[in-house]
């Protein structure tokens, strides 16, 4: 089965991890410092703060933003229910506004509409590894005094005209999951520019605890979201050969638009101009003719695996209930949801099974009735 992803390390990776693990050290040592410094050398900022997992990593900068019971936070009606969920555990309500066609993120043209006295936040979600338009929502942000808190769970790597996502709001937050394209089995990270915002992550993620010369005194009601030692070796350990694997993962993206194409009623991901997409996911939008479950079905068949690219919130049974969102508050995450499909990429994945896929895809498509 050729998989949607697949995750590979390097012998020094492995041998890193193993060294960790014999030393006993196993939380909060060397080893997240120097994968917190290499990340903001990355990214480009002064602070980094490494955690246990992208959700947590949202949660934390909503919690140092100071988000209030009552406030609101827009949030793209299309990604991983992660990012909204975390402004419900915080105390918040998500807002929900419709995304863009093309980069399939917030539509910055419905964002003004849907703010009200309450709205503290914008949220930005950079799908699939697709650069949102940060300029624009940066403008709306300035004029209505709204913090930016970007979810960059899938965009560790990409760019805007030539600037790091993740780092152009109040703080960004990246996610290592196994399916991005650096992984620490489950981990995460906020970076920022505020020093001040930076210290008050770091207690937050350590019970609250502010160390002093006198001993640790707690200082907020803090939760425990340490990343471990030798999950930030394996992260550190991939860095040397990120920006490699993100080109041949732009290289595969030209690949599947080249053999997709002329395909009717098939969409593939949009190449804007001065956005650099890391593609952590390779989504389609399928002919609205086509049952997606069909198709999954028919390339499982032919050892390929394919799955839905990210859920419309506005669609879910918890969103529906508790906000009255339907399928038709926002039609564009709506039929993205229902037609989406995200196919294998990455560095598991040879030319010929990224060619082998596409001429599959192209074959299990029925023809429109």
């Amino acid at each position: 089965m050729l998989r949607l992803s697949s995750p590979r390390f390097s012998e020094e990776a492995i041998k890193a991890v193993e060294a960790v693990l014999r030393t006993g050290m196993l939380v909060q040592g060397e080893w997240v410092g120097r994968f917190e410094s290499a990340v903001a050398e990355y990214l480009g900022v002064p602070h980094v703060v490494a955690v246990s997992s992208g959700t947590a990593a949202l949660h934390l900068a909503l919690l140092g933003a100071g988000l209030r019971p009552g406030d609101e936070v827009i949030v793209p009606a299309f990604t991983f229910p992660a990012t909204a969920n975390a402004v419900v555990v915080a105390g918040g309500r998500p807002v929900l506004v419709d995304i863009g066609p093309h980069d399939l993120c917030l539509d910055v043209q419905r964002i003004e509409t849907a703010l009200t006295p309450r709205t503290r936040a914008i949220m930005p979600v950079h799908e699939f590894g697709q650069s949102a338009d940060m300029d624009g929502i940066s403008a709306i942000a300035s004029r209505h005094g709204l913090i930016v808190i970007e979810d960059a769970a899938c965009a560790f790597g990409t760019r805007l005209g030539g600037r790091a996502v993740g780092t152009l709001g109040s703080c960004g937050c990246f996610s290592f999951h196994p399916r991005k394209a650096i992984t620490t089995g489950e981990g995460g990270a906020i970076s920022t520019q505020d020093s001040d915002l930076a210290t008050r992550l770091r207690e937050l993620r350590n019970h609250g605890i502010r160390p002093s010369a006198d001993g640790p005194d707690f200082v907020a009601a803090g939760l425990n979201y340490r990343l471990t030692e030798f999950q930030a070796a394996l992260g550190f350990h991939q860095l040397p050969e990120f920006e490699a694997g993100i080109e041949r993962r732009i290289q595969q993206a030209r690949m599947y638009r080249e053999h997709l194409a002329g395909i009717p009623g098939l969409e593939t991901p949009a190449d804007i101009p001065g956005r650099r997409a890391v593609y952590q996911t390779y989504h389609v939008i399928l002919p609205q003719h086509v049952q997606r479950r069909d198709v999954i079905a028919a390339l499982r068949q032919r050892g390929i695996e394919s799955n839905l690219g990210a859920q419309a919130l506005n669609c879910l049974s918890f969103f529906r209930r508790h906000y009255g969102y339907t399928p038709e508050s926002c039609p564009v995450a709506t039929r993205a949801f229902h037609y989406g499909l995200a196919l294998p990429i990455g560095p598991h994945c040879t030319d010929d099974d990224i060619v082998m896929v596409a001429e599959a895809l192209r074959r299990v498509l029925p023809p429109r009735s």
